[in-house]
């Protein structure tokens, strides 16, 4: 697992961006040969978006032979809802690049069997050859996509009903009225995060802190889901200075030397070619 810390949450979203475009232009993908990427919402990966929405328009990046997964979506609130999943991603996102409309894939939360919706993801997520890389966020509890704790860690897409902590931080989404909240959504599993080929989770603010801290310092728990990223052997956690408050020193010190260490190689080897 790799620890990159950033000074703020702009540098955190920008840093990710990058990333995103460094590993969709290496992968080279086209017509016979689709990048699958896995996607979060919420108000962290925002500016993600917003960088890699800059890219397109410069030309850096192409989304045509891109396919994506989205984390998870609301239970019984209208696509059209200004909170709702949907919404979101086509606002802030898919409709400012050239991503395919068929090739967006988003979990419906209105579907008539939600399980049989849940089963229908997994299967298109195999039948795309599986997710490349997967971007995430966390909540304060730790939870990765709608995993709240005490989730199982080899959980598959499915039904969930959310914490009341996971309801309350959700409130100010929903005017600050607690009855507007979704309870239940449907969620990719652990499990499902954890089959990606490379794992990212940006991680930002110290209302984070103990999550971060929870998820490199101490063990595997089912009550911090985050925490199973630890035996994923390409996991990546992009935060900045302030989630870091919960982290004992030499831990922060130790990733960022080993951060500087990385760049020095890379650089020796961008000069020798």
């Amino acid at each position: 697992m790799r620890l990159v810390i950033q000074e703020n949450s702009d540098l955190v979203t920008d840093w990710a961006a990058r990333y995103v475009l460094k590993r969709v232009k290496d992968f080279n993908p086209g017509p016979d040969n689709f990048f699958v990427l896995g996607l979060p919402t919420g108000s962290t990966p925002l500016g993600m978006y917003r960088k890699l929405i800059e890219f397109h328009k410069q030309g850096r990046i192409s989304f045509r032979y891109v396919k994506t997964f989205n984390m998870d979506e609301y239970v019984n609130l209208p696509r059209e809802h200004p909170e709702s999943y949907h919404y979101f991603m086509w606002n802030n996102f898919f409709k400012h690049i050239d991503i395919l409309p068929e090739n967006v894939h988003i979990l419906d939360g209105n579907a008539a069997d939600l399980q049989t919706e849940c089963l229908a993801y997994e299967e298109k997520i195999k039948e795309a050859g599986g997710v490349h890389l997967f971007v995430g966020g966390i909540g304060p509890d730790g939870h990765i996509a709608f995993n709240e704790p005490g989730s199982s860690l080899v959980s598959r897409t499915r039904l969930k009903t959310l914490a009341q902590d996971t309801i309350i931080a959700n409130a100010r989404f929903f005017n600050n009225d607690l009855s507007k909240v979704p309870k239940q959504a449907l969620t990719v599993g652990v499990g499902t995060v954890m089959d990606a080929n490379e794992v990212m989770v940006l991680i930002t603010g110290a209302h984070k802190a103990l999550a971060l801290y929870k998820a490199v310092e101490e063990g595997v728990n089912h009550m911090w889901t985050v925490s199973a990223i630890q035996q994923h052997p390409r996991a990546l956690l992009i935060c900045d200075e302030d989630a870091t408050l919960e982290l004992k020193v030499k831990t922060v010190k130790y990733f960022k030397d080993l951060w500087e260490v990385h760049n020095e190689l890379v650089e020796d080897i961008q000069q020798q070619s």
